[in-house]
């Protein structure tokens, strides 16, 4: 089975720091773009970041440019998000996904989430 599992989260103040992290296992790592997003409450998920296959392209939202940043490492088939200067608005769930499809305009894979709590 596919299973991608994240981790990192916490509690932070305002201006701190955070690592997020996305193990990947049951399919081709490598093969496949990836993405985090987040879902505030009340608030649609929205996509973060995204990272090509092997790394050559990414994306951030305007609200994340200069703070993140999105790595993979495809010989240990992990995706990270390296979070810093957090500010309140970035409070979140966090979630990991694998392999974008254009033909269902969605990932084929998601993970379950891991909690970003940024406080002032």
């Amino acid at each position: 089975q596919v299973h991608l599992v994240e981790s990192g989260g916490g509690s932070v103040q305002a201006g701190g720091s955070l690592k997020l992290s996305c193990a990947a296992s049951g399919y081709s790592f490598s093969s496949c773009n990836m993405g985090w997003y987040r879902q505030a409450p009340g608030r649609e998920r929205e996509l973060v970041s995204s990272i090509g296959d092997s790394g050559e392209s990414t994306y951030y939202r305007d609200s994340v440019k200069a703070r993140f940043t999105i790595s993979r490492d495809n010989a240990n088939n992990i995706l990270y998000l390296q979070m810093n200067n957090l500010r309140t608005d970035d409070t979140a769930i966090y979630y990991c996904a694998a392999c974008y499809r254009i033909n269902i305009d969605d990932y084929l894979y998601w993970g379950r989430g891991t909690q970003v709590t940024v406080s002032s």
